[in-house]
C-alpha cells in the first residue's frame, strides 16, 4: 500500500510540473509578439515583494510579460552573507534546467544559483535558495502554489525550446531615484549602486547584462553603441536623486522583523495562519498558500529608522 501511495504522489507531482501555461497568459504573449518558447528573464524586488517575468520578443529584446506577487521572503534588505541568516539573496544569478525541481515538497521550485562567483569571492555561504510555492521562507522567495505553477510552466517551455539558462536578477527594491534617496545612508548602499549598474544596462538594452567579478564588484559589459543612452539614464537618475535629497527626503533604514510579503496576499496569509477555518479564505486559496512561516513577523510592518550619514561621506552620498 505504501508503494501505491508513493506512486500516486509521484504521479501527482509529475502532473503539476507539466501543467500548461494558462490560456490568458498565452494570449498575453501573443498580443506582445512573443512565442511561447521564447527565452525568459526574471527580476525580484524584496521591498515591493514582486517577481517580474520578462520574455524575449521577435525583435530579440526582452519585454515585461507579467508581475507576480511574492507571498513571503525572509530576512532584511541586503545580501545573503552566510548559511542560516534567513537572508534572501541579492545579485545576478543563472538558473539552468537542472535547477528545476518538479518533485519539490513546496509544490514546485527552482534553485536560483546562490552562491554565484560574486558571492564566492566574498566567502558567502548558503544552499538551496529557491523560488517555490507555499507562503514560507527561510531565505527563499515564496509564491502561492498557483503563481509558481504558472511561472514554472513558462520556464519549462523556454527550456524545452532551447534556452540553456535564464538570468534571475534579485534586488532590495526597485532601482529608482526615490529609493536611492531614502536608502542613501544604508550600510549596503555601495553594493546596491553596483547592482543598479547592471539594472541600468538591462533597462536600456532589454538584454541580459553580461557580468564578471573585478576588484570585489560586479563588472558589467554592455554594447558600446548604447553607452551614451546608459550614461544619460544614470545622469538623469542622479539628478532626480539629488533633487529629492535637496527637498528634504530623509535618509532611513527599513528594519523588518523577518522579511515581508505582497499586500495583496498578506491579509489572506495572516487570516489563514491565525484562523485556519476562517470563511474569509476559501479552500483553494488556503491550499495555494500552504504553511505560513512566522506569521507574527509578517504581521509587523517594517520600521523606518532614521539613518545618519557619516560626515566624511555626506557630500558624495548621492549616485555617482
Amino acid at each position: 500500500m505504501a508503494f501505491v501511495s508513493s506512486c500516486a504522489q509521484d504521479a501527482y507531482r509529475s502532473a503539476r510540473a507539466m501543467a500548461p501555461v494558462p490560456a490568458k497568459t498565452l494570449a498575453l504573449m501573443s498580443d506582445q509578439g512573443m512565442e511561447p518558447g521564447a527565452p525568459i528573464l526574471m527580476r525580484a524586488f524584496k521591498k515591493e515583494s514582486e517577481i517580474e517575468v520578462w520574455k524575449q520578443g521577435r525583435d530579440g529584446k526582452y519585454a515585461l510579460l507579467k508581475t507576480y506577487p511574492i507571498c513571503r521572503w525572509s530576512g532584511q534588505l541586503g545580501p545573503k552573507i552566510r548559511e542560516g541568516d534567513r537572508q534572501a539573496p541579492e545579485g545576478f544569478y543563472e538558473v539552468t534546467a537542472a535547477a528545476m525541481n518538479p518533485n519539490s515538497s513546496l509544490f514546485l521550485s527552482f534553485n536560483i544559483g546562490f552562491p554565484n562567483a560574486f558571492d564566492r569571492a566574498h566567502n558567502r555561504t548558503g544552499s538551496h535558495l529557491m523560488v517555490h510555492g507555499a507562503c514560507s521562507s527561510q531565505g527563499c522567495f515564496a509564491m502561492t502554489d498557483e503563481a509558481i505553477s504558472e511561472v514554472y510552466a513558462i520556464t519549462r517551455e523556454a527550456f524545452a525550446a532551447g534556452q540553456l539558462s535564464f538570468q534571475f536578477q534579485s534586488y532590495p527594491f526597485r532601482m529608482t531615484p526615490e529609493n536611492f534617496a531614502k536608502h542613501r545612508a544604508d550600510p549596503h548602499i555601495a553594493f546596491w549602486k553596483n547592482l543598479k549598474d547592471g539594472s541600468d544596462i538591462f533597462e536600456v538594452s532589454r538584454q541580459s547584462p553580461q557580468w564578471s567579478v573585478a576588484k570585489g564588484q560586479y563588472a558589467f559589459e554592455s554594447d558600446p553603441a548604447i553607452a551614451a543612452d546608459i550614461a544619460a539614464k544614470r545622469a538623469l537618475d542622479h539628478r532626480k536623486e539629488a533633487e529629492l535629497i535637496a527637498k528634504g527626503t530623509p535618509a532611513i533604514r527599513l528594519v523588518y522583523q523577518d522579511g515581508g510579503g505582497h499586500p495583496s496576499l498578506r491579509k489572506l496569509a495572516l487570516a489563514t495562519a491565525n484562523n485556519p477555518s476562517s470563511a474569509e479564505v476559501d479552500e483553494r486559496t488556503r491550499r495555494s498558500l500552504g504553511d505560513i512561516s512566522r506569521p507574527e513577523a509578517l504581521a509587523e510592518e517594517p520600521r523606518e529608522i532614521p539613518a545618519v550619514i557619516p560626515p566624511r561621506a555626506s557630500p558624495d552620498m548621492v549616485r555617482r
